[in-house]
Order: C-alpha cells, then sequence, then structure tokens
C-alpha cells in the first residue's frame, strides 16, 4: 500500500509481521544481498525491479552491514531453491531469520513506474485483512533521529595497516568502504560520528565520511564538527551521506531528489577531463551545486539528469564524490579514487605523534 492509495497485491515471504517506511526502488541485476545490507537503506521498503531475485541464495559473506537494513522487500518472483553451491540459505529463510517481510509476485515494473511519476513516498507492507489507512499508521517503522544511532558502529575500531593513517567517521558506513581503505594498506580508526572523535585528529593522516540514511539537512551538529577537520586542513574524502555532509559544512545546500539513484550503472563524467564513469548508487538527496561557495567547485556530474555528483576544494585537499567508488556489486570503474585519496594522504603525511 502507497500512500497514495495505490495498492499491489502479493504472496508474503519471509517473516511474517506488517511494516511501513519509505519506498524506493533499485535497478540492479545483481547483488541483493548487499543492497539489503547496507546501512543506507534502514527503514526503508525495497523494491528490486529485475525479476528474478534469490536465484543464487544467500552466500557466506562479508557483507555490508551486520545485519539486514530494510524494513522490508518488495520482488517480482523469489527463487525458493536456490541454484548456487556457496548458497548457505535461502533469500526467503535469510529474510525470516532476520524477522524481515517481503512481497513477492508484486508487478514490479508497475510499481517502479508509480514511483517514478509521482515520487519516493511512504507505504506499508500489510496483511489482506488490514485496513489500508490504518495499517499505513499502525504497522513497524523506524524513528529517524533512532535510525541515525542504530547504523553507527558501537565504539572506536582500529584496523592496523602499515599505510596513511585514517580517520573513518561512521554515519552508516559500508564494510566495503573499510575493506578498499584496509586492503590498500591504510591504518583505520572507525569511529561512530556521534562519538568524540576530535582528539583523533592529531594522529591522522587523512578523514573519510561514509554513507548512511536519512536526511543530511538534519546533521547540522555534525557538519559544525566537520569544520575542524577541514580547518587542520586534513585530506577529506566524503562518499555518498559524506558528500552532502561536507558540502553542508561549507555552507552548500541539499535537496530531496523525486526517486533517488539506486542502481549499479549511473553514468556520470569528471568534468575536468571528460572521462566518465558507470557508478554505483543509493541515495535520495543531492548537493545545490549552484549553492558551493567560489573556492569549490564541481567535480563529476550525473549523465542521466545533470546533477551534482562530486565536488571538491580548489587549493585544499578536501573532495568528495555522490556515488560509491568500492561499489559492492560492481562496477569497479571509481575504485582509483582510494589510491587518489591515499596518495594525497601520503604526500602531506604529518610526522608521527
Amino acid at each position: 500500500m502507497l500512500a497514495d492509495g495505490s495498492e499491489f497485491a502479493g504472496w508474503a515471504f519471509g517473516a511474517p509481521g506488517e511494516v511501513r517506511g519509505e519506498v524506493v526502488f533499485h535497478t540492479g541485476m545483481t547483488g541483493y544481498v548487499e543492497a539489503l545490507t547496507d546501512p543506507s537503506y534502514r527503514g526503508q521498503i525495497l523494491v528490486l525491479t529485475y525479476p528474478l531475485q534469490g536465484n543464487y541464495g544467500v552466500p557466506p559473506g562479508p557483507y555490508e552491514g551486520e545485519r539486514i537494513a530494510v524494513q522490508g522487500l518488495v520482488v517480482a518472483h523469489h527463487t525458493p531453491v536456490p541454484s548456487h553451491a556457496l548458497a548457505q540459505s535461502s533469500l526467503g529463510d535469510w529474510l525470516r531469520a532476520a524477522g524481515v517481510p517481503g512481497l513477492q509476485g508484486v508487478d514490479t515494473r508497475m510499481l517502479t513506474r508509480r514511483l517514478r511519476a509521482q515520487g519516493t513516498m511512504s507505504g506499508a507492507l500489510l496483511d489482506a485483512g488490514t485496513d489500508p489507512q490504518v495499517g499505513l499508521l499502525t504497522a513497524a517503522g523506524v524513528d529517524p533521529l533512532a535510525m541515525l544511532q542504530a547504523v553507527e558502529p558501537t565504539a572506536l575500531r582500529e584496523y592496523p595497516g602499515s599505510g596513511p593513517r585514517v580517520l573513518v567517521i561512521d554515519t552508516g558506513a559500508k564494510e566495503s568502504i573499510l575493506r578498499a581503505l584496509h586492503s590498500r594498506g591504510a591504518h583505520l580508526w572507525r569511529a561512530p560520528a556521534s562519538a568524540p572523535w576530535e582528539p583523533l585528529l592529531a594522529q591522522v593522516d587523512g578523514v573519510v565520511l561514509t554513507n548512511g540514511p536519512g536526511d543530511p539537512s538534519v546533521r547540522g551538529a555534525l557538519c559544525e564538527r566537520l569544520r575542524a577537520v577541514l580547518g587542520r586542513g586534513l585530506p577529506t574524502f566524503g562518499i555518498c551521506l559524506g558528500h552532502q555532509l561536507l558540502a553542508q559544512s561549507v555552507g552548500a545546500q541539499t535537496y530531496k531528489l523525486p526517486y533517488g539513484h539506486r542502481s549499479h550503472n549511473q553514468p556520470v563524467q569528471e568534468l575536468s577531463t571528460g572521462r566518465a564513469y558507470v557508478t554505483s548508487q543509493n541515495h535520495g538527496y543531492a548537493v545545490a551545486e549552484d549553492s558551493l561557495p567560489g573556492d569549490w567547485e564541481a567535480w563529476f556530474r550525473n549523465l542521466n539528469d545533470g546533477t551534482n555528483e562530486g565536488i571538491r576544494h580548489r587549493t585544499q585537499p578536501f573532495f568528495s564524490v555522490q556515488f560509491h567508488p568500492e561499489a559492492s556489486a560492481g562496477p569497479h570503474d571509481s575504485a582509483p579514487l582510494f589510491d587518489h585519496f591515499l596518495r594525497v594522504c601520503t604526500e602531506l603525511q604529518r610526522p608521527r605523534r
């Protein structure tokens, strides 16, 4: 049931129960395990447009988060018996174990067209006997403020490495971001965004701002704290929500997109070189490019709708991208951005204290 009164019938799978949340769609042909565990989907009902889901089951991991993040899942067809040797369970069994309901047999093409035409809206997965208008209000949902705390790690974590020392300010990070940095030798401190991470700034060579759920405009307190990072001149790399927070911290504005970018095939162009990249994305907000201060410039732009996909400071080592260079699941066109960031950290490396 969508908030505009549209109903889409199907058959339940996964866990029993009724849930509500923002309904969004993802057009990737693969990677449902990565999508379902991406903390950026916390509190949302996810519609997967590719018609076959669950056909390779659930592999052993690692995943993008410690648990399934979505409120519910909507698919056209769920394969109950996966056909992959590494599958540890079916998609339906995995959802059931995590307490997440699913709906199959839905015309996801029609549903997606509805969301594209009307824009992203709230909705609910309801039993057939539930009054839809009541269910939209009473089904289990996620409080927006509680959601922000739920996706952060519970404590500071350290990942030893021999390369540059990097502080990862975690607002709901995909694990692949940590893996991309650590596999390149970085020594990482992963700090909850709401924790007092400022004392670590004297020990690190760079800072990464991660992805996460929710409206960036409610993160004003965090943006104030990020100004201290920029004040030190530390190389700073923002990804997805981190891109939006970096923009807000220097005075730029963000706005909500009609239905967001959630796919593995978003084309973006690097403005300085003209080179195009195919990127993985998951976001519902964007940076208003015309609100950037004069000492900042647009770095990347989306070739589908012209929205901003990256910014950088004209003279300081501060930059960010709206897309996911770690891209799990794929493509990996923009993965060298991690090499670029760590190279800048090395070039500007400070004496160890």
